[in-house]
């Protein structure tokens, strides 16, 4: 055998397949090497997609019915079934059985405009739909008649009385299945076209930022839910640990329900420390003897949880900023539209008014000048047509918070996405932080903090 053969033999006996699930239900099917790094099949799965902006996203296994997200320093082996390393013979299945990662959503923004990038943004949008359907918050019944309206919007466009009646989607892809329940397949079929026709005009992109600024307050659907144990004894874990966008979440387990039992926003948590399985809570002003201890049940868990509050914490830091101008923005918004309503409304009671004068008096004058007025009327209305729904679509693509979330936002979650790397390097023992150190992180990136 040749050299150039044998080592072909070689490359070809080291690959892999791997089948990467999107979160709008597609798949890639891909072959890597089976000493590749977690972060070479990442960078692939983005400029597949062509993803630009992927620092939200990531990379994960299901490992007891919890979502574990990859260490991209990682080989990707560490995270596989034991038979996907195996050396396979040749046949119709040369690579072996496919290895089952998810592309997710890893780490939660409040608001769709952070994201600058549209192909972002879709999947992100995807990512909470997924969330919405397994959403169980029975008092914010309403919120999901109008999620499915936004959908509806965002995947068929306009609704059209011609194309769009009947069944003309299905309920079980936009309600979760206790609202099909609860209202029937009938209800919902009656009531939601019209709720699809008065999002008329939206585009694609305006569709999915309203789904997702609508999507996150439902409390249930941009969290990640991990078990914890109340000690060490414990077999079956009777906590759950609820990462949202503004802290975290204890709940006592119930049967199939959970119990809140302590809710601390990130600015009330002064300090997390993962030893071992031990994982403690320090709450911010509180002395040393009221901290909460859990178990995680063993090392490589705690390591991931660490990684995963660590910079969820950082992200939810560096954002503030970008967020209060994003709000600034979005109100300043508001009060075009409706300061171009109020003077477009006023507007046309004037010329109602002149034209009746107008009228009355018969002169050559007036009537002149109801024509001016005529003509600044139909392009005063034609502006007030457009200063809402159109108008908006220009601003919203071109606008300045566009370019602001681009340019200044990206940076941040580069800086983000550069910690996280670097906090992948540490191995699981005592990593503990408060809001003080956090200011810090910039200067001190070998600290893992949460």
């Amino acid at each position: 055998m040749s050299k150039f053969n044998f080592q072909n033999n070689k490359v070809m006996q080291d690959r892999r397949s791997v089948c990467v699930f999107l979160p709008n239900d597609e798949a890639l099917n891909i072959i890597v090497n089976v000493r590749a790094l977690c972060q070479e099949l990442f960078i692939q799965v983005c400029d597949l997609l062509r993803l630009k902006d992927c620092h939200l996203f990531g990379l994960s296994v299901i490992q007891n019915n919890e979502h574990v997200y990859m260490e991209l320093m990682q080989k990707l082996y560490k995270y596989c079934p034991k038979e996907w390393k195996k050396e396979v013979s040749k046949g119709i299945d040369q690579f072996g059985p496919p290895m089952i990662i998810h592309f997710r959503v890893q780490y939660y923004v409040e608001n769709g405009r952070l994201i600058g990038d549209k192909t972002a943004r879709y999947y992100y949008y995807w990512h909470l739909r997924k969330q919405v359907l397994q959403s169980q918050c029975m008092l914010r019944e309403e919120a999901y008649f109008l999620l499915a309206a936004y959908a509806l919007q965002a995947d068929l466009g306009n609704y059209k009385r011609h194309k769009h009646y009947g069944k003309y989607f299905e309920p079980e892809a936009y309600f979760p299945p206790w609202v099909v329940t609860k209202r029937g397949k009938e209800y919902i079929l009656k009531h939601i076209p019209n709720m699809h026709k008065d999002q008329y005009a939206l585009t694609a992109t305006e569709a999915h930022l309203k789904y997702v600024k609508e999507a996150v307050q439902l409390e249930d659907v941009a969290v990640h839910y991990y078990r914890l144990y109340k000690d060490k004894r414990e077999i079956d874990a009777s906590l759950m640990l609820g990462l949202t966008l503004q802290g975290l979440q204890i709940f006592q387990v119930v049967g199939e329900s959970k119990q809140l039992l302590y809710d601390f926003p990130w600015t009330n948590v002064g300090k997390l420390v993962f030893v071992g399985k031990k994982f403690e809570i320090l709450p911010d002003g509180l002395p040393s003897a009221r901290k909460l201890i859990y178990y995680t049940g063993c090392p490589m868990r705690s390591r991931h949880l660490l990684q995963l509050l660590s910079n969820s914490h950082r992200l939810y830091m560096n954002l503030q900023p970008v967020l209060r101008q994003v709000r600034k923005l979005e109100e300043n918004e508001e009060k075009k539209q409706y300061r171009e309503s109020y003077i477009s409304d006023t507007m046309e009671m004037d010329i109602e008014h002149l034209d009746k004068r107008s009228r009355a008096s018969g002169s050559s004058a007036g009537s002149m000048k109801h024509k001016r007025l005529s003509r600044h009327s139909t392009a005063s209305h034609g502006s007030s047509h457009t200063s809402g729904i159109e108008a908006d679509t220009k601003h919203r693509e071109l606008g300045p918070e566009d370019s602001f979330s681009t340019h200044i936002l990206h940076r941040k979650l580069k800086s983000c996405s550069s910690t996280t790397s670097h906090g992948s390097s540490h191995t699981s023992g005592v990593e503990s932080g408060g809001k003080d150190r956090m200011e810090d992180d910039s200067q001190d990136d070998g600290n893992a903090t949460a």
